[in-house]
């Protein structure tokens, strides 16, 4: 694990660098660095899953580049680390079936514990925004990374997968600080590299504050 840590703190340092690096060749003003701190569960709206619990939390870095800058609409790339807690506990003891594993009963009673899961991801996306009022601006992101996860489920394998999210935003900027709510969705699974592969999906709020660099 901590091997796996120190790979994702390496690639978020060196795309951070890069961003960086690049400076001379782009506006400065369009860059933002920021924190997040979201939460998510399973089971709120489109999501209803019953059977477990999957709620998180999320601590994120945010780097952010405007690259399209018109009159009421901007088009900009984001880069998200993140540290997600995931605390995961199965309900149903009958959601594993006898044929769906060779040790069912000892899988079963692992999973029927709550348990504490660490997640390091690597999202990047891209941010379409309409500016609605002077400073204020709603916006739309999409965004796709590599994910680790320490331990497994009874949906999803333990180790390497993907974080896929789709948001909806409201920003408010005033000087050089950004403050911004997203109402997000985010499934994770790992394109059957590995099984278990049902994946899991969460409904988050997010609260993030930027600024100008």
């Amino acid at each position: 694990m901590r091997l796996n840590f120190s790979i994702f703190l390496l690639s978020a340092g060196l795309l951070f660098f890069n961003t960086r690096s690049i400076n001379a060749q782009i506006k400065k003003e369009n860059i933002k660095l920021g924190f997040t701190y979201g939460t998510g569960a399973q089971d709120k709206f489109p999501f209803n899953a019953d059977d477990y619990t999957h709620e998180v939390d999320f601590y994120k870095i945010q780097i952010n580049y405007r690259f399209k800058d018109k009159r009421k609409w901007a088009f900009e790339v984001n880069l998200e680390p993140s540290f997600n807690v995931v605390e995961h506990q199965l309900l149903n003891r009958f959601y594993i079936k006898p044929s769906d594993s060779d040790n069912y009963m000892e899988l079963t009673e692992l999973y029927m514990q709550r348990r504490t899961i660490k997640e390091y991801v690597l999202n990047l996306g891209f941010i379409t925004r309409y500016k609605i009022y002077k400073n204020v601006s709603t916006y739309a992101i999409i965004s796709v990374g590599p994910m680790y996860a320490d331990k497994a489920t009874e949906r999803l394998a333990k180790g390497f997968a993907f974080s896929d999210i789709f948001g909806l935003g409201l920003s408010y900027e005033i000087n050089k600080l950004q403050f911004d709510l997203r109402y997000s969705v985010r499934h994770t699974s790992n394109l059957e590299f590995q099984q278990p592969n049902g994946g899991h999906n969460t409904t988050n709020m997010e609260f993030s504050v930027l600024l100008d660099i």
